[in-house]
Parts: C-alpha cells; sequence; structure tokens
C-alpha cells in the first residue's frame, strides 16, 4: 500500500493513504516554514514525541477541532487530557498503541522535555507501521548507541525521519552516523532551517550519507509529499 509522508516544515509531519491520516508533533502556528495551517489539516491520530512548543504546536487545537486520538508519553497525556482533549493515550517507552491501519511504538531518545505549561517527561521516537511500511521519526535526539537496537527490532526501517541542524539536537555530521545505526531504505533530513541556530547544509548531509552507502536521502522542501510504495 502506498503511503503518503507530508513534511509540514521542522519535525512536523501528516501521513495519509494509509487507512488514517496521521499527524506527527503538529506545530504549524508560529512555525516560520509551515506551508499550511492548524485549520486546514485532517488528523484521525496525533502522535507526539515530546512537549516542547516546537512539537507540541497545535495538537490540542487539532484534537478538538476533528476529535482525533492523541498519543504521547504517559505525564505530557494527561496534561493534553487536563486541556479538554477527549480521546488521549498515555503510554511510555516500549510500549506499541495497536490500529486497525498499523500500530505505534515508542522508543527513548536523548534530548530534555519540558511542556510550556511546565509538565517534565521523557522526550521519545516513534516507530510507525502505516500502509505497511516502517516509518521511524526519531525525535529530538542525540546520536546514541541504542539506535542500533531499533534497526535490530525485525523489521526493517523503510524511512527514518533524522534530525540534522544541531544545537538542540544531533548535527548533521552524527547524523550521518545514526544513519548508519539504523540502516533506512530511505531517509529524509528534518529539524534545520527553522531559525538561525538549526540552520545547516542538507545536501552535504545527503552526500556524505550517500556516499558512504548507509540510505537514499531525500531532501524535501516544507509542504512537499514523499510516497513510499
Amino acid at each position: 500500500m502506498a503511503a503518503n509522508v507530508r513534511w509540514l516544515g521542522h519535525a512536523s509531519f501528516h501521513l495519509s493513504g494509509g487507512g488514517a491520516d496521521v499527524l506527527i508533533d503538529p506545530w504549524l502556528t508560529g512555525n516560520p516554514k509551515a506551508t499550511v495551517t492548524a485549520e486546514e489539516l485532517p488528523a484521525d491520530v496525533i502522535a507526539l514525541t515530546h512537549g516542547h512548543a516546537d512539537h507540541l504546536g497545535d495538537t490540542v487545537d487539532i484534537a478538538k477541532r476533528t476529535g482525533a486520538k492523541v498519543l504521547a508519553i504517559v505525564e505530557l497525556a494527561a496534561e493534553i487530557e487536563g486541556d479538554g482533549v477527549q480521546d488521549v493515550v498515555g503510554f511510555n517507552y516500549g510500549g506499541t498503541i495497536t490500529f486497525d491501519w498499523g500500530w505505534i511504538k515508542m522508543v527513548p531518545a536523548w534530548h530534555t522535555a519540558v511542556s510550556p505549561k511546565g509538565t517534565p517527561h521523557m522526550p521519545a521516537g516513534l516507530l510507525i507501521h502505516y500502509g505497511g511500511h516502517l516509518i521511524y521519526h526519531l525525535g529530538d535526539t542525540a546520536l546514541f548507541s541504542d539506535l542500533k537496537l531499533v534497526a535490530r527490532r525485525g523489521d526493517k526501517v523503510d524511512l527514518a525521519l533524522v534530525p540534522i541542524g544541531g544545537h538542540y539536537t544531533m548535527d548533521r555530521y552524527d547524523a550521518v552516523t545514526a544513519v548508519e545505526f539504523i540502516n533506512p531504505s530511505q531517509t529524509i533530513p528534518i529539524h534545520y532551517g527553522t531559525f538561525p541556530p538549526v540552520e545547516t547544509d542538507a545536501q552535504e548531509f545527503k552526500s556524505d550519507v550517500e556516499q558512504a552507502g548507509f540510505s537514499e536521502v531525500l531532501v524535501l522542501n516544507p509542504g512537499d509529499t514523499h510516497t513510499l510504495r
């Protein structure tokens, strides 16, 4: 089955065509790279890596408008439920939430995480089995060796969404090693170019990864869609 992966800018994505509209870290309002508004996006599920403002973003408003199920680590999920979102699922590292179209598994990420309202929680990466494909959103992580374990869990990662901007996450040099660890068929660089501290050269990242033979790298513009087949 085809799976459409639309980069909304920064770390935000819209998955479609695989049986549900899934949003990941939907930060649109205030995102200088956003090409759509929060009011335009459909959503059946919203999955969050963590609750920093540039990831939690428009989650509450979108969920209230669409009735989407929100998935987040337990402490952040409790805050979102307290904000009046009706369908919230809190889970944790190693946990998997199953749907009729696939599943979402929470895995570790090395970062910090406190929501704008002050709720401390752990950041995460997300393995998303969607449209018959395995997509790995690394979240806002630094490089760490346990990324290798994700690639060894039994399913080949078809597409890795990898931060490369540095400053708040791994930089493009560490990201090359992350791709080596994960060994995905394809990679999309994310979390770069949004504001000055995370400016970097995505084309150089692409060149480094592909010359090493680790993965095909797809450098998208915000708003672009890549289709997994």
